[in-house]
């Protein structure tokens, strides 16, 4: 799969641009605030239905515009895809491929599979459990169609089972039998998370301890564990046993939507015992491990977006990087750099067909 072209109307910082792509390399160098980070996110647009780097879709429109247009040309197989992601303001986002309006987003994950690598995935790091969830189901959820239904499932009746709590609170009283309907809807979906998510780091964290350790060109140690409640207990007892703490809350206190990922490296968390270097190669490994994962789940090259990555990193890590690009199969690469000639400087190197967008 190839992205041959790409047209942006009143998004973010853009009016009007047209660019065709390179089928291997495509680098956008220029000064900070040119919008080198907004073609990539437009990139991201197309395959997710929303930005990567704002949630607030109408953000994304040009000051002082009613709307934008995100369109882009793929070749999949045999045959030309065109996407449209397009929002006006006060309307409801469309996603259309080929004309024909998806009447559910869900469908379309996974057709256009890619993997960013930006400056701001350090929130992995830093953030709380959420960004890290976000991240897991994002990956499975590329690859499995059931998995992501679940997810959906799961946040309606979790949503659901809140607005009953709150509705408890508010009128003083309580209805056990009422509660009773989520908790076992919640189960079903919750425990089909879990399971997921244990079957997949299963095969995930090889693959991250390989990625690391060739990033890395050392014998550093990594690894991730995977917290959650239901490691110990099945959803209905935990439910039973927190029913007078989420009546105190007024929210759910127990499930799948509070698992969480622990980075460690030398058995230590990475987010205090890691170096800046350090963290910076845990995320990119962790990256191109979602990218390996992807593209042996779904069969699909990913297109691969690096974001400002050589950023922070010494000479030899990024030697390392464009190495493994070069040596691996690899599809269609998208970079983002200040320094053209740093750029220029690596992908030459990689002796594959390239194009140099100044902007």
């Amino acid at each position: 799969m190839i992205l041959k072209s790409l047209n942006l109307l009143n998004y973010k910082n853009f009016d009007a641009f047209t660019v065709e792509f390179d089928a291997k390399i495509n680098c956008f160098v220029g000064a900070n605030g040119v919008g080198k980070t907004n073609i990539l996110d437009a990139i991201y647009h197309l395959s997710f239905g929303k930005s990567y780097f704002n949630p607030i879709a109408s953000q994304n429109i040009r000051h002082e515009q009613d709307f934008f247009v995100v369109d882009g040309l793929y070749e999949k197989g045999d045959r030309e895809e065109k996407v449209i992601v397009s929002l006006k303001r006060g309307q409801k986002k469309s996603i259309k491929r080929n004309g024909k309006a998806y009447e559910r987003f869900s469908e379309h994950i996974g057709f256009l599979p890619l993997v960013i690598i930006s400056p701001a995935d350090r929130d992995l790091i830093i953030e709380g459990s959420d960004t890290r969830r976000k991240f897991m189901d994002g990956v499975i959820s590329q690859s499995d169609k059931s998995y992501l239904e679940a997810l959906l499932n799961y946040s309606k009746i979790l949503a659901q089972r809140n607005a009953l709590l709150k509705y408890f609170a508010l009128n003083n009283n309580f209805n056990k039998d009422s509660l009773e309907v989520y908790n076992e809807q919640l189960s079903v979906y919750g425990s089909e998370i879990h399971d997921k998510r244990k079957l997949f780091l299963k095969s995930f964290i090889p693959i991250l301890k390989n990625r690391y350790k060739a990033i890395s060109n050392n014998n550093e140690e990594v690894d991730l564990l995977y917290n959650s409640q239901l490691n110990v207990s099945s959803l209905m007892e935990l439910f039973s046993n927190a029913i007078a703490k989420d009546r105190m809350l007024q929210y759910t206190s127990v499930g799948t939507h509070k698992d969480d990922l622990e980075f460690l490296i030398k058995g230590y968390p990475i987010k205090k015992f890691g170096s800046q270097g350090q963290q910076k190669s845990f995320l990119i490994a962790l990256k191109l491990a979602q990218f390996d994962f992807i593209k042996t789940q779904s069969g699909e090259t990913p297109l691969l977006l690096l974001d400002d990555i050589f950023d922070k990193l010494d000479e030899q890590r990024v030697a390392q990087i464009i190495k493994l690009v070069n040596e691996e199969h690899f599809g269609q690469l998208f970079i983002s750099d200040t320094h053209a000639e740093r750029t220029e400087k690596a992908i030459k190197s990689v002796h594959q067909s390239y194009q140099i967008f100044q902007l």
